[in-house]
Parts: structure tokens; C-alpha cells; sequence
């Protein structure tokens, strides 16, 4: 054995690692009730009910790891008017409208006018049916939280706005009205994070790629974030001035997350060796003073400098650094897409994953297609223990290192690419499939067999017929409505290739 080479493991856990998120997922959402003042003084106990109902919505909502600002009931004009300016004030990612019986639009008109937030309408009766032989005008009242969704839908359309977002259904034991919540709070966080966000842009383009350009206004613009230019010698700076001992403790780190196995097949690979490890793990330390420094919730980048230069064995070696990142909830994109690292930054939010991924070999025998790429991954939807090996040299682009390999968890999966139209405006192209658990080309590089219904030619000529850029997000689940939504949030264009069957 080489002396740089590091010892195997003497037992080995094949249990799946997990990353612990670097910072929790937030997101805050306003809620307000609805409701009509001539009914209070007709019925006794009516307006107790109303907001016995709005406390059940609020603790739902707030177990749906959200902050919740509630803003009371309104029940006229006026009461809207004057909790118009608590609402704007308190910075919400999404406005939850409690219809807990029938209101006249003019509670609604003004904050659909006002409030630039998406507005999601909830009615939840409190029965599953009418009590019909004993029915009585309370019960109806207590129950007709949809009767106004209508005439709200109506009013916003007609202030140019489009029609809100509903939920339907009844309090107690309703599970698609449930997962109708959960998916808008995971909304939520993702709108949080994307208005909230600073997404770095660090080198150039891959020499060649026109897909991936994007110009930094125009993802100000369409998803919110900020986008800061930075110089790879900014973190230079940081990789010079690692300390030795956190050097030494993400070194473990790594070993504690990935096997290093010998090489098998490709002549290209070899164990893990020291000097790539501390490599690796030097850059990592790097990274993550970096990002301290500049407050980033993502970054893109892809830079090459002067062969032989401690550059290029810099900007080389990201890649374990970045894997740790993307699993604790920190994208990170190589080959400087941007529109890629927001697709991960997305799925993370959802808490589905949020894999750097392209199309590799088809399986014209199972009718499948790899799925995969060199580079950062989500280690957190990893099928089993994840795998470092030394590359002799990454195919395409110039250096050498570790890098990672592994599949994706089997099951569901969910892909999205954001790719940008000729008048400039972007596009989500998601498809629904299934990860199958068969072997993978032992390269180094993270693969998984990706399954879209039957005819894997069709699916991938329908993908491209959409104007993908060559990267997509990938993600384990089944989550196109969830991405259609914030979409929809976004004001962005979603086309749904392929959903999963059933």
C-alpha cells in the first residue's frame, strides 16, 4: 500500500450519515380571519365560535414549523382598513385568510390590493356534513366557510390580481386538507429564504455553456435574492489562514460521513489518499469562512487559474466541502449556475433534497436513464453510506481530487430545471419519476437509475423540447404541485413534463 494512502476502516456502518441543517428552516406567515359584523348581534355565541375556529387553524399552522402573526378577525370595510397597516408592517412570506363563514369581499379587496404576498383562502368547517334533521341557520353559519371563496376570487381578478389560493375542507381528521397546509408552510420557507437570500457568484461560466448564463438583476428580480460577486481569491485568503485544527476536525467529519473504498473498475479513480483528504478538507474550512464572512445562503461558482497554482488546487477541491454544505441546507453549484443553485435552494426548502444532477447513459434494457454529476450533492437523501475516492483527473475540466459517489435514495423523486426564455423570463421543467436501486459506474461520481413512466425516449425528448438548462435539481418525493405553487408565488412559468402515474 502507498504511505499516502489512508487506512480502510476496521468496521464499517453502512447506516445513511445525515447533516445536520447549518440553519433552521423559518418562514413567516400572516394570518387573518374573515367574517360578516350583521351576524354577531343575530346570534349568540357565533363570533366565540369564529375565533375558537381561528385558534385551531393557528396551532395547525404553527406545527408546521412556521412563525405565525395573527391579525385577528375583520368583519367590514372598516375593521379591513384599519389592520391593513399591522399586516404590511410585519414583513409575512405568505397571508393564510381564515374563512370562518361568509364575509362580503370588501374585507378582502383591500388587502388583495395592498399586501404583495401570496394570499392562500383556508376553509375548514368544523363538520365533515351538515347535521341535515337537525340542521338549524347556526350550524349553517359555523359551516360556511366556502361560500365566500367565489366572490373573493371575483374581486381579485377584478383588481388584477390573480385569483388566491384555497384550501378546503373540514377540522377534524382531514388529510388532504392537512398536507394542503404542510405545502404551503414548506411554500413559505422557500419564498422566506429566496426574498431573504444572498446567493454568491463567484469565477465565470464554464467556457462554452450559454445555457447557464444569467444575468444577476434579472434572478434579483424574479426570485428576490441578492447576488453577490465575489472573488476567488476572497476565499484564497480563507484556505492560507485555515487553522490547522479545525483542518484536523473536518477531516474526521469526513471520514465519519463517507466510506473509501479501493478502486474497482476505472483506472481514472484510487483510494481515498492524505493528501487529497487534507486537501479537501483545508478547502472545506475555507468554505465555511467564507460564507461566514459574506452572510451567503448559496453560491455558484466555477473558476480554473494557472495549472500547478494554489488556485487551481483550490477551486479544484471543493467538492466534499460542498456536499457537507448542500446537506446542511447550504447550496452549492459548480460551473457557475446560478439558476441551478436557486432550483437546489428550492428543494432544500421543501426539505426534499436538492441534488446537483444531469442526464448521463440511458438503459435501453430497463428503459431507465442515469441521473447524476461530479460535484456537490445532498448527501442527506443518499442511499446508504456515500463514497470518496481519489480522481487522477476530473473528465472536462482541469485538476484532481476527492470526489463523491453515491445513489440516491430508492423511492420517489421529483427533478426541476430552471432554464430562461429569449424575452429573458425563466421556466421551471419539473418531472415526477422513481429512483431504482441498480448498479452504477463506480467513477466517483454520484449516479442514480431514474425510471419516468414507460419509454425513457419519449420522456427525454419531451424534457428537452421545454428548454431546460443541462442541470436540474433533483430530490426524493413527489413534489410537482409543491413546485408549481411557488411558481405560481413567483409569477414563473412551470411545466410539468412528466408526473408520476397513480
Amino acid at each position: 500500500m502507498k504511505t499516502n494512502e489512508l487506512e480502510a476502516p476496521a468496521a464499517k456502518d453502512t447506516s445513511t450519515p445525515v447533516v445536520e441543517r447549518i440553519k433552521p428552516l423559518t418562514a413567516r406567515v400572516g394570518l387573518l380571519g374573515v367574517g360578516h359584523h350583521t351576524y354577531w348581534p343575530q346570534f349568540d355565541g357565533l363570533l366565540d365560535e369564529m375565533h375558537r375556529k381561528m385558534k385551531v387553524l393557528e396551532d395547525r399552522i404553527c406545527a408546521h414549523g412556521v412563525d405565525v402573526c395573527s391579525f385577528g378577525l375583520v368583519d367590514d370595510a372598516e375593521s379591513a382598513w384599519a389592520a391593513l397597516p399591522r399586516v404590511k408592517s410585519e414583513d409575512i412570506d405568505l397571508l393564510f385568510v381564515d374563512m370562518v363563514t361568509y364575509a362580503t369581499s370588501s374585507t378582502f379587496a383591500v388587502f388583495c390590493r395592498e399586501i404583495r404576498v401570496p394570499i392562500v383562502l383556508v376553509a375548514l368547517q368544523p363538520l365533515k356534513a351538515m347535521d341535515y334533521p337537525n340542521g338549524t341557520t347556526f350550524m349553517q353559519l359555523c359551516n360556511d366557510d366556502f361560500c365566500s371563496f367565489s366572490e373573493f376570487a371575483g374581486v381579485a381578478l377584478r383588481l388584477g390580481r390573480p385569483a388566491p389560493f384555497c384550501i378546503l375542507g373540514h377540522e377534524h381528521g382531514d388529510p388532504v386538507a392537512e398536507a394542503e397546509l404542510a405545502s404551503w408552510c414548506s411554500v413559505a420557507k422557500v419564498l422566506h429564504s429566496l426574498r431573504k437570500g444572498r446567493i454568491g457568484l463567484m469565477g465565470h461560466v464554464l467556457e462554452s455553456m450559454y445555457d447557464m448564463h444569467a444575468d444577476p438583476t434579472a434572478v434579483m428580480s424574479a426570485f428576490g435574492c441578492h447576488v453577490p460577486l465575489l472573488e476567488p481569491h476572497d476565499l484564497m485568503r480563507h484556505y492560507r489562514q485555515a487553522d490547522p485544527g479545525a483542518v484536523e476536525e473536518k477531516k474526521q467529519r469526513i471520514l465519519d460521513f463517507f466510506d473509501t473504498p479501493e478502486p474497482f473498475s476505472d483506472p481514472i479513480t484510487d483510494k481515498l489518499t492524505e493528501t487529497d483528504l487534507d486537501t479537501a478538507a483545508r478547502a472545506a474550512v475555507a468554505l465555511d469562512g467564507l460564507i461566514e464572512e459574506k452572510n451567503l445562503t448559496g453560491l455558484a461558482y466555477y473558476y480554473e487559474a494557472d495549472p500547478g497554482s494554489d488556485m487551481r488546487t483550490l477551486m479544484t477541491n471543493l467538492i466534499v466541502g460542498n456536499s457537507l454544505l448542500t446537506g446542511g441546507g447550504f447550496p452549492m453549484c459548480g460551473e457557475f449556475d446560478i439558476k441551478n443553485c436557486i432550483a437546489m435552494l428550492i428543494f432544500d426548502r421543501l426539505d426534499i433534497g436538492g441534488s446537483f444532477a444531469e442526464f448521463h447513459p440511458v438503459d435501453f434494457e430497463q428503459d431507465t436513464v442515469l441521473v447524476g454529476h461530479d460535484g456537490p450533492h445532498h448527501i442527506n437523501i443518499a442511499e446508504g453510506r456515500p463514497v470518496l475516492r481519489s480522481l487522477k483527473k476530473y473528465h472536462g475540466k482541469p485538476g484532481s481530487g476527492a470526489s463523491v459517489e453515491f445513489q440516491i435514495k430508492e423511492g420517489p423523486i421529483t427533478m426541476m430545471s430552471i432554464g430562461q426564455k429569449a424575452d429573458g423570463s425563466f421556466k421551471f421543467i419539473i418531472a415526477e419519476g422513481e429512483s431504482e436501486r441498480r448498479p452504477i459506474p463506480p467513477t466517483g461520481n454520484t449516479n442514480t437509475h431514474g425510471r419516468f413512466g414507460k419509454n425513457i425516449r419519449k420522456f427525454l425528448c419531451d424534457w428537452v423540447a421545454e428548454g431546460p438548462t443541462h442541470h436540474f435539481a433533483l430530490g426524493i418525493g413527489h413534489h410537482a404541485e409543491d413546485l408549481v405553487r411557488v411558481a405560481k408565488c413567483l409569477g414563473i412559468e412551470a411545466v410539468v413534463v412528466r408526473r408520476a402515474e397513480g
